[in-house]
C-alpha cells in the first residue's frame, strides 16, 4: 500500500506539503500544478487515506460525490476556467465533509465501473446524450456544470447572453462600428459541435443593429493562448481590421494581444480588446485586460448544492441556477478612432 513518503518522493517535495495538499488544507501556500500533480501520482498509487482504510460500515453516513470532468490535465493548464469550477466543487465538498471522487476523461470514456456506489454526480462541460444517461444510471442524483442540454436536468450555467450584450453595449458607447469576434469551438464526443450562445448572441445583436459582418468572426481553434494568437494573426490578414475584438476567453486574449504586439498595433488606440472569465493575470497584462468576470468558483460551489437539495428534497423537477457576470472595464478598450 502507497504511502506519504512513497508519494512526496514521487512528487518531490516535501512528506508535509504531500500531508496537507491530500487532506486539503486551505491555508497551504503552493502551486496548483503541485497540487495537480500529488492528487495525480495519489490516485495512480491508489492510496488511500486513513479514513477511507477504515471499515466501511465506519462511514455510512459520509457521501461520496463524483467530479466527472471532461477536459484532460493537459487541457485544464491552458485554459483554466474549468480549474476554477473544480476549485469551488472540491472546497465546497470540503467544508461539507463530503467525500469527492474526481475523475477525468480518459479519451471520450469514463470507466463506468469508477461511477458505482455514488450518491451524485457533478459534470463539469460538455457531454452527449448517451454520456448523460450513463451518469443517470449510475447515480440518480446528476447536476451538469456548464451545459444545459434540456431542462430534465439540474445545471449550472453562465448568463452569456447578458455578458455579450454588456460587452457589445459598451463597445457601442465607445463608438466601435466594426467589432470582430475570435472564439473557439467545443465538441461532444470530439463529432458534434456545440453552439456557443456567445457567438449566437454577437451575432443576433450586431444583425439588429445592421452591423453584423460574417467575416469579423473566426472561431476555427480552441480557447487557448495559442489559438487566440493565431485567429488573431489571421484577422490581421484582413484589409479593413476590426477595431475592437470580443474574444472568448481571457486565455485567448492573451494571445491575441501578442499578436498586435508583434505587428505594432496599439492597444486601445489602434485597437480595444475585450475578453472573458477574469483569470488573474488579466490585471497585470499591458494594457490591463477588460473583461467579464464569471464567478466560476461560485459555479462549482452552487452544483454541491443543488446536488444536496435533490438529495435531500426528493424533489421532482429539475432547477437551473444561472450565475450573473460582471464586465470588468480596465485599460483594453478606448473611444474609437474619429469619435
Amino acid at each position: 500500500m502507497a504511502t506519504l513518503k512513497d508519494i512526496a518522493q514521487k512528487a518531490g517535495v516535501s512528506l508535509a506539503t504531500v500531508s496537507r495538499v491530500l487532506n486539503y488544507d486551505a491555508s497551504l501556500s503552493v502551486a496548483d500544478e503541485t497540487k495537480k500533480r500529488i492528487f495525480q501520482i495519489a490516485q495512480d498509487m491508489n492510496y488511500k487515506t486513513l479514513r477511507n482504510r477504515k471499515d466501511p460500515q465506519q462511514v455510512k453516513d459520509r457521501l461520496q460525490f463524483g467530479l466527472v470532468y471532461w477536459y484532460s490535465d493537459q487541457q485544464e493548464m491552458a485554459d483554466p476556467y474549468y480549474m476554477a469550477v473544480r476549485n469551488g466543487v472540491e472546497r465546497e465538498c470540503q467544508e461539507r465533509n463530503i467525500d469527492l471522487v474526481k475523475l477525468f476523461k480518459n479519451g471520450n470514456t469514463i470507466d463506468p465501473s469508477r461511477l458505482s456506489e455514488l450518491d451524485g454526480i457533478i459534470a463539469v462541460g460538455k457531454y452527449s446524450q448517451s454520456e448523460i444517461d450513463a451518469f443517470e444510471k449510475a447515480a440518480r442524483q446528476l447536476v451538469l456544470v456548464d451545459y444545459s442540454p434540456s431542462d430534465d436536468y439540474d445545471s449550472v450555467v453562465v448568463d452569456f447572453r447578458k455578458a455579450m450584450t454588456e460587452v457589445l453595449d459598451y463597445l457601442l458607447s465607445l463608438g466601435h462600428e466594426r467589432i470582430g469576434y475570435i472564439g473557439g469551438k467545443e465538441y461532444v464526443l470530439e463529432e458534434e459541435p456545440i453552439l456557443d450562445e456567445r457567438e449566437i448572441t454577437f451575432r443576433e445583436y450586431l444583425s439588429l443593429k445592421g452591423m453584423h459582418n460574417p467575416s469579423f468572426i473566426w472561431t476555427d481553434g480552441n480557447f487557448t493562448s495559442e489559438s487566440g494568437y493565431h485567429l488573431m494573426k489571421e484577422a490581421l490578414k484582413k484589409d479593413d481590421v476590426p477595431s475592437a475584438f470580443f474574444v472568448a476567453s481571457d486565455s485567448m486574449a492573451i494571445g491575441a494581444i501578442r499578436a498586435l504586439h508583434e505587428e505594432g498595433i496599439a492597444i486601445p488606440d489602434d485597437v480595444s480588446i475585450v475578453g472573458f472569465n477574469d483569470i488573474a493575470t488579466s490585471k497585470f497584462l499591458q494594457p490591463s485586460l477588460t473583461t467579464v468576470k464569471v464567478y466560476t468558483e461560485f459555479m462549482g460551489e452552487s452544483a454541491v448544492e443543488l446536488l444536496l437539495d435533490q438529495i435531500q428534497s426528493k424533489r421532482e423537477l429539475a432547477k437551473k441556477v444561472v450565475v450573473p457576470v460582471h464586465l470588468v472595464k480596465r485599460e483594453s478598450c478606448s473611444e474609437a478612432a474619429g469619435k
